[in-house]
C-alpha cells in the first residue's frame, strides 16, 4: 500500500524512507520500532513505554479494520486495551499533543486517519 508523492527521504539504520508531505510512510512495509523513533526525535519526542502501548494499540487497530482510527475509535480502542484511565482524550493528548489519532498514527506507519486534518 504505497502513496503516489514522495516528499523527502527519513534516513534510519542505513536505508532511506520514503515520506509523503505530511510525514507518514509511503510503504507501510518500511516501518520498525527505529522508524517510529526516528520520526518522534525529528518531533523532538521520546518515545516512553506508554507511548509505545498507544503505538501497539493503533498498529493492531490497523491490523483488525484496514484503517487507522479517528480521536473517538481511538479512545475506545485504548480504553478496551489499556483501561479505562488510559482510555481518555486527555491521557492521549499528553502523550500526542496536537492530534493524537493523527501523530500516533504517523509513529505507528499507518496511514493518515479519515476525518483527521
Amino acid at each position: 500500500m504505497a502513496s503516489s508523492e514522495i516528499y523527502r527521504y527519513l534516513s534510519v539504520q542505513d536505508k532511506d524512507i520514503a515520506l509523503d508531505p505530511e510525514g507518514f510512510l509511503v510503504d507501510m512495509a518500511d516501518w520498525s520500532p527505529a522508524v517510529a523513533e526516528a520520526l518522534a526525535a525529528e518531533e523532538e519526542r521520546t518515545l516512553t513505554a506508554e507511548h509505545w502501548e498507544v503505538i501497539e494499540v493503533l498498529r493492531n487497530f490497523y491490523a483488525r479494520y484496514e484503517m487507522a482510527p479517528a480521536m473517538r475509535p481511538l479512545v475506545k480502542a485504548v480504553g478496551l486495551a489499556l483501561g479505562a484511565e488510559k482510555g481518555k482524550s486527555l491521557h492521549l493528548m499528553r502523550l500526542f499533543p496536537d492530534s493524537p489519532a493523527k501523530v500516533g498514527a504517523r509513529l505507528a506507519g499507518l496511514p493518515k486517519p479519515a476525518n483527521c486534518l
